[in-house]
């Protein structure tokens, strides 16, 4: 298949290119590049800058363009948002525009130029606080940041845009990504990080003074919140898997992309002392509002549909994939 993967130059969607290439498939990447980077991109890959919030570069990419050979898309892999929690109900704005917004236009081009499969970026953030665990699809849905809403929100119009126009999707609700490709294969690092793993290795390079632990009273086995991570090279092949499950069946589909492991923040940050060698300083801050003390998936059903499971996220896989791009990235980083 020929794959327009937008977002294709930043951290996940430049995994998932990768991946699609290991394949064999063919992939135009769709970037503007404002949190995507250039080295991320591959040469056996196009590359359009172009932006979703412009209808007619929409268009013109799936349609087929120069820049693609004349080959229109056969599919869409959508991994343009934004994507900070808190941000979100600061700025609802921005990611009215960028997320809801941007996957309608996004739906509109496919629609006009007849591209009839889209794999979505979705997220864990659609279930809220959890009623119970470990989270599974048919657990309700009722988010408790603007992110999250946006997210559902687009899972309901991809919905609407299946029965009007025949689109079929994979909504992968996403745990915590993390990791980089095992191979080295992809050293751009993630600008302004905001999840634990990448901040612990700023860390350990140098680049941070200090890490702030947020909490550490919750009624969890050493008092630190609970996650579950998933490697985004596990993340990359989910995305290949639900995209050539569609396209063989012809139908939708909506699953969890999960380890089904609980790690704590004490734990992953010991993890990393022990990999890196590092000393990590932390300090415990008072708890962030909405952290719920324990977010564990259940990716039983992509098991059982795709044949996927979470190969790379063990919590020393984890970090040591993540050292291994920061030592790259920074050189050799001074003992923080």
């Amino acid at each position: 298949m020929h794959i327009v993967v937008i977002g294709g130059a930043g951290y996940i969607g430049s995994h998932v290119t990768r991946c699609l290439l290991d394949a064999d498939h063919s992939v135009t990447v769709f970037d503007n590049l404002s949190s995507g980077l250039r080295e991320n991109l591959f040469p056996e890959a196009e590359f359009v800058h172009g932006d979703i919030s412009h209808p007619l570069e929409l268009r013109e990419v799936l349609a087929g363009s120069s820049a693609t050979g004349d080959r229109p898309a056969d599919a869409v892999i959508h991994l343009a948002a934004a994507k900070a929690a808190g941000e979100s109900m600061r700025n609802p704005e921005k990611y009215s525009t960028a997320n809801l917004t941007g996957t309608i236009n996004v739906l509109n081009a496919m629609s006009a130029v007849g591209v009839g499969r889209l794999v979505f970026s979705s997220s864990a953030a659609v279930y809220g606080e959890p009623t119970y665990l470990p989270l599974d699809e048919v657990h309700p849905t009722s988010p408790i940041n603007y992110y999250g809403f946006t997210k559902l929100e687009i899972e309901r119009i991809l919905g609407w845009y299946e029965r009007l126009r025949s689109i079929r999707f994979a909504a992968l609700r996403y745990f915590n990504a993390a990791g980089y490709d095992p191979d080295g294969r992809i050293g751009g690092l993630e600008q302004n990080p905001a999840n634990l793993l990448p901040i612990i290795m700023e860390v350990a390079v140098g680049a941070r003074s200090e890490l702030e632990i947020f909490g550490d009273d919750y009624g969890t086995p050493d008092g630190t919140c609970v996650r579950d991570y998933v490697h985004v090279t596990d993340l990359a092949e989910g995305h290949r898997a639900a995209l050539e499950w569609i396209d063989e069946h012809d139908e939708s589909l909506t699953v969890n992309l999960g380890s089904g492991e609980g790690v704590s923040v004490a734990e992953m940050v010991d993890m990393s002392r022990s990999v890196t060698g590092r000393t990590i300083p932390s300090r415990v801050a008072g708890r962030r509002p909405g952290d719920p003390a324990e977010l564990v998936a259940t990716a039983e059903r992509a098991r059982r549909i795709l044949g996927w499971t979470a190969a790379h996220s063990s919590a020393q896989e984890l970090v040591a994939t993540s050292w291994r791009a920061y030592q790259s990235a920074y050189g050799s980083a001074r003992e923080s």
